[in-house]
């Protein structure tokens, strides 16, 4: 028989499930509605609704990159346990390459991209319902480039780095992959000087010159001779937020910048730490387990 789009609709609406999940149960069930919602809480398909309200800050951020295409992505889950699965990092991989192919500009429309018989909100749906825990993508970068990309991600995925390098001169490809662990070990904030806004200099420079005025050291001091004392002081601050001055975290006897020795320049780069912001769950996992097997 025929099943109409507002059926289909009208089914996902009801189970938030996937629409051709909605779609198959409708025809094996012949039309019927009420059958059609039975033969997906069989298949555990439309349980995955019941999970959208629960906190999910677990997870792994996964990268893939293709050509002068990046991706950077991070899913979320609700335990530990979930995260560290070959079938949730086959689902991290999974939308990951559906980013470089489609170069999504935000969630909805990455949501919207065809994957296998469906979209990827399907696919997350369903696995979902899969996995038997809530599955959410959090956030994306792509990045485009006629330049060098690297990707690098730290602990199985709990720390995920994108770099761009550009003028990359050949053979540089072990220097652009150190550059990438310096930004996952060391957290720097902004390429270079240049970057820093200026807002953000001035109120570090506050900052010192207070530090200063305080410490009895320098109580006879005029103000105008701390201020060119904190002007020296923004060169440890620079040596901090910035990559390329920061010490290189294999050899602290360079810095980032002496390391590349002009073999590229690093345009830009993204850094994220998994579940950063997210709040996390206070449960215990594994009595939660526990109890489950108590049912």
């Amino acid at each position: 028989m025929e099943i109409t789009a507002k059926e289909v609709a009208n089914l996902r609406g009801i189970t938030g499930a996937g629409l051709m999940d909605c779609k198959r149960a409708l025809i094996e069930a012949n039309g019927n509605v009420d059958e059609a919602i039975k033969i997906l809480r069989e298949a555990g398909i439309a349980k995955a609704v019941k999970k959208q309200g629960r906190i999910a800050a677990e997870g792994v951020v996964g990268a893939y990159v293709e050509g002068g295409v990046g991706a950077l992505v991070e899913i979320n889950c609700e335990s530990d346990f979930v995260s560290k699965g070959d079938k949730f990092h086959a689902i991290v991989d999974n939308v990951a390459k559906v980013i470089v192919k489609n170069q999504p500009k935000d969630l909805d429309a990455l949501n919207a991209c065809k994957f296998e018989d469906g979209t990827i909100a399907d696919y997350i749906t369903s696995q979902t319902a899969t996995i038997g825990e809530k599955i959410s993508i959090r956030r994306f970068e792509v990045y485009k480039t006629n330049g060098k990309l690297e990707a690098y991600l730290h602990m199985s995925g709990k720390i995920g780095v994108m770099v761009e390098a550009v003028d990359f001169s050949a053979g540089a490809e072990a220097v652009l992959h150190d550059v990438a662990l310096q930004i996952a070990a060391n957290k720097p904030e902004f390429v270079c000087e240049s970057e820093v806004p200026a807002d953000r200099i001035e109120k570090e420079k506050e900052i010192m010159l207070v530090q200063m005025q305080n410490d009895p050291k320098n109580a006879n001091k005029p103000k105008d001779i701390l201020e060119k004392i904190v002007l020296g002081k923004l060169s440890k601050f620079y040596g901090e937020v910035c990559l390329v001055k920061q010490p290189f975290v294999k050899d602290d006897s360079l810095t980032v910048e002496k390391y590349i020795a002009g073999k590229f320049k690093v345009a830009r780069f993204t850094r994220w730490e998994m579940g950063e912001g997210l709040e996390k769950r206070n449960d215990d996992f594994a009595a939660e387990v526990a109890a489950q097997m108590k049912k």
